[in-house]
């Protein structure tokens, strides 16, 4: 059952997220999601698996939301008024990421080519976040 609280969660996700590409050796939009029902339990890496219908044997590796965004967040001396805003607009969402969810996880399933889950829990209990996907060669 989706609350009104997980569907303004959802609403905020999209419009924060809405233009914005994950920056790897390519770039991918984010997508967001929620997953009903899950949030009961810390998610473990085989729910998350079973879940994003990856083999059971797929590597994944468990970064905090700081992390994966260091570089997206991060204004550089070099950056003109284009590359300050959008800057601007990965803090904006990391923000609203940290409004939305509890207990934020960023899970990087795969090797070389990944796909990326920020997982958090949402008021209802339910869990929600953004995907997206990195090319790390």
């Amino acid at each position: 059952m989706t609350s009104h609280a997980d569907s303004e969660a959802i609403d905020r996700l999209k419009a924060a997220s809405e233009g914005l590409f994950c920056v790897s050796e390519s770039e991918y939009p984010f997508e967001v999601f929620r997953w009903p029902g899950l949030g009961q339990e810390p998610l473990t890496a085989e729910q998350l698996l079973q879940q994003t219908r990856h083999a059971a044997d797929t590597a994944v590796e468990k970064v905090s939301l700081e992390r994966f965004f260091r570089v997206a967040t991060r204004e550089q001396d070099w950056h003109g008024p284009e590359e300050r805003e959008e800057v601007k607009r990965y803090r904006n969402l990391v923000q609203v990421l940290e409004t939305c969810l509890k207990n934020i996880q960023v899970y990087r399933v795969g090797k070389v080519e990944l796909d990326v889950y920020i997982v958090g829990e949402t008021v209802s209990g339910n869990l929600a976040g953004l995907s997206t996907q990195v090319v790390e060669t």
